[in-house]
């Protein structure tokens, strides 16, 4: 009888020296890329066989015994990973429990447009840019935002973002609108408002704030500035809302583009722009929200990157002789 029990013994014993093994030890030496992409809902059993059929491992009935026994086979997460064949099982299992799907880093700059980020996703291989500014302007996910606009413009938040790979467009702009949304409310939450503007001019004006300088100490002066134009009833005529509505901007601005009608030439049209030119950061957003409490109507490029600011015509015209003429 005890002979038969050592037997036993010595079975389980080997049995469990096996799956320790198989646990252990990758399946194949080689490091092989291999993506695998796990649905939400799917059983573990299936997740097995496909780790089996793409030769991550070699027993999918250890693997599945080693996680029940740890407690895991109930707790891995959906998403697109990337495994190599080298790695061993346990490895793998620790992977799909963490979540460690395959992310790329992608860094959006203040005020680019969302045909911008269309191209930057691209390039990451991150989706087509045609679905992308086409989920940018569906409908269902405006009124799911509340947003009362055309598109996402200028609710995209630049940031950099860890995107997983695989993912959609719709997933990525949620993300997206989400930070926006938690960095607007911050703003509103520090008590620095004291613009009459509503959440959609704010954002509109930000995006032209970003386009119109880089400079940090010049931002809440060029929001005064279309502030103070605003409440006196001037056009703002800035170039850049300009150049937004102009199809397929060869980057030169021509006189002629400025007496042409669009519903972005503020030139033309009173007050702002129908929707956003870009998609404005924290610190223009704080600008709209805070302009400097100064007279200027006026601004001119130095051409060195920053602005002269004036308050009467005339001043502006000399600024205008004295930057861009060259006329002392």
């Amino acid at each position: 009888m005890s002979v038969f029990r050592n037997a036993i013994f010595l079975l389980i014993l080997g049995a469990f020296a096996h799956i320790a093994f198989f646990f252990f030890n990758p399946n194949i030496s080689g490091k092989v890329r291999k993506e695998v992409r796990i649905i939400e809902g799917s059983s573990f059993m299936s997740v097995a066989e496909l780790l089996t059929e793409r030769r991550l491992i070699s027993n999918p009935l250890y693997f599945r015994l080693m996680a029940q026994w740890k407690g895991l086979d109930q707790k891995i997460k959906p998403g697109l990973y990337v495994f190599h064949t080298a790695m061993r099982p346990m490895y793998i299992l620790d992977m799909l429990v963490l979540g460690k799907i395959s992310q790329k880093e992608i860094t959006i700059l203040e005020g680019v447009s969302s045909r911008e980020i269309a191209k930057i996703l691209y390039n990451a291989g991150l989706g087509s840019e045609e679905d992308f500014l086409k989920t940018v302007s569906d409908p269902v996910l405006l009124h799911e935002f509340g947003i009362g606009a055309k598109s996402l413009e200028g609710y995209l938040f630049p940031d950099t973002y860890f995107i997983a790979e695989g993912s959609s467009a719709e997933d990525i702009i949620k993300q997206m609108v989400a930070r926006f949304k938690t960095r607007f409310d911050a703003l509103l939450d520090q008590g620095i408002v004291s613009s009459d503007l509503s959440q959609k001019e704010l954002v509109i004006l930000a995006s032209i704030i970003d386009k119109e300088t880089a400079s940090s100490d010049e931002r809440a002066i060029i929001s005064a500035v279309f502030h103070n134009r605003l409440r006196q009833g001037m056009r703002l005529q800035s170039d850049p809302t300009v150049i937004f509505g102009i199809p397929n901007f060869n980057g030169n601005l021509t006189r002629k583009n400025l007496m042409t009608h669009s519903d972005y030439n503020t030139y033309l049209i009173p007050g702002l722009p129908p929707g956003p030119i870009g998609n404005p950061g924290e610190a223009a957003l704080s600008a709209a929200m805070s302009p400097a409490e100064v007279e200027y109507i006026y601004f001119v490029s130095k051409n060195d990157g920053t602005h002269h600011f004036s308050k009467t015509l005339d001043e502006h015209n000399n600024a205008v002789n004295k930057y861009q003429r060259n006329i002392n």
